[in-house]
């Protein structure tokens, strides 16, 4: 639900009735993942989608009916070899469904307005309900901050909507959406109910630094993946609002100072497109050695190789250049702008998700992958061992070897929690 939470506040403001369909819980390929959620109000307006398009239509038949009824459900839908017009997953996975009529006004309705009106405000929130169980318990709502309070009632046992906000808070800390089985007493004993618990953390951030033509494009990119994107450059005249709308804040200031005293996590993305040694090198050397997910550095590769060379005489390790994505992107042979952002954002989501960016076509890879990604000079490693062709630009060939986060990405401390809301004012003057 909350993944269309931008348009199921709408409706709840204009109180509208509506049933709401997420996906509990996936297998095998499946399109979309956990959370995925199609919305239908009762004039037959449709918001989102829980397969990409398989299954769009029944479960829009689902949300109808459960309008009518008033009643939660679940469904299952699987692939069917027996008649390639079925119903079903053409794609091979399965997915389980949880539909949920929203209508009149009452408790269920208030929580679910509150949950819905959090997430818009980019607040951590996580949205708990009853997945499996007794008819009278699904689809009933429990909404989580990220200080352990909660609103809303599961309608059981008397200890069962503490057990739930524990779970809820421990999903949203780690910033995962899924299920948890407990009993109907609220203990962790086998069977009884299966909570699906929805979880929303502030964007990450992307900041770009050096404000060219290729950072509005990325600036762009960045904002339809959903980062938080920021343009940092040392020059007034080119670093300004006009000259970048998408972004959310641009900032005047030496890239190195403004990343030294700025607010970054383990899901923020650097992309250092000034191509000037002066700002490139302090600017790495800061980067390289914090805890981010991304490094990537725009320049030829004598640029790069030049540039590996001044980081190594400023002190920077071999394991720390291991972590620098350069030349940055994928080799899509990109030359305008627009296509070196898409080049560059479709490394950012092959290092987020473990993809090798190779074609699928003829590929033996998963489509969908859960692993942790490679760092560069271990995909690139793979890639020499899979392939007879070099490789370009950081991609690879072949399924991307098991790996683990760099030691720096490693901890238990939420990603997110200390790193909102990002500081737009009160930058230290020039």
């Amino acid at each position: 639900m909350l993944d269309v939470a931008g348009e199921l506040g709408l409706w709840m403001r204009e109180e509208r009735e509506f049933a709401v369909a997420t996906v509990v819980s996936v297998g095998g390929s499946a399109p979309r993942g956990p959370g995925a959620a199609l919305a239908v109000d009762s004039e037959g307006t449709a918001v989102g989608s829980v397969s990409g398009g398989c299954v769009e239509g029944a479960v829009y038949d689902l949300c109808l009916q459960a309008l009518e009824t008033g009643q939660s459900v679940t469904q299952r839908f699987g692939y069917s070899d027996e008649d390639a017009f079925a119903v079903g997953l053409t794609c091979g996975g399965t997915i389980d469904v949880l539909v949920t009529p929203v209508r009149g006004q009452g408790p269920d309705r208030t929580v679910l307005a509150a949950a819905l009106a959090a997430a818009g405000r980019s607040e951590p929130t996580a949205l708990v309900r009853v997945a499996r169980g007794p008819a009278e318990l699904l689809g009933r709502p429990l909404l989580v901050r990220d200080d352990g309070t909660y609103d809303g009632a599961l309608g059981g046992h008397a200890d069962l909507d503490s057990a739930a906000a524990a779970e809820g808070r421990a999903l949203l800390e780690a910033g995962r959406t899924g299920t948890v089985d407990v009993s109907a007493d609220g203990s962790h004993c086998p069977g009884g109910l299966t909570l699906l618990v929805e979880t929303h953390i502030p964007p990450p951030r992307m900041i770009v630094f050096g404000a060219i033509d290729f950072a509005s494009a990325l600036a762009r990119a960045g904002k339809f993946l959903g980062y938080h994107v920021t343009v940092c450059d040392a020059r007034p005249v080119f670093a300004t609002a006009a000259r970048f709308p998408e972004a959310d804040e641009v900032v005047t200031d030496w890239p190195h100072r403004y990343l030294r005293r700025t607010t970054t996590d383990a899901r923020t993305v650097l992309c250092v497109l000034t191509h000037d040694a002066k700002f490139d090198v302090p600017l790495l050397k800061e980067a390289l050695g914090m805890p981010v997910s991304f490094v990537g550095a725009m320049g030829s590769r004598r640029t790069h190789q030049d540039r590996e060379r001044r980081l190594r005489d400023e002190g920077v390790s071999e394991r720390e250049l291991a972590r620098l994505r350069s030349p940055i992107g994928l080799d899509l042979g990109a030359r305008t702008p627009e296509e070196t952002a898409l080049s560059i954002a479709a490394e950012i989501v092959a290092a987020r998700r473990g993809g090798t960016g190779v074609p699928l076509t003829g590929a033996h890879t998963p489509i969908h992958h859960d692993r942790p990604p490679a760092e560069p000079a271990d995909r690139a490693r793979h890639f020499a061992a899979h392939s007879s062709a070099p490789p370009e630009n950081g991609s690879g060939r072949g399924e991307p070897p098991p790996g683990e986060p760099p030691p720096a990405l490693r901890g238990t401390t939420p990603p997110w929690r200390e790193s909102w809301p990002f500081p737009t004012s009160g930058l230290p003057s020039r």
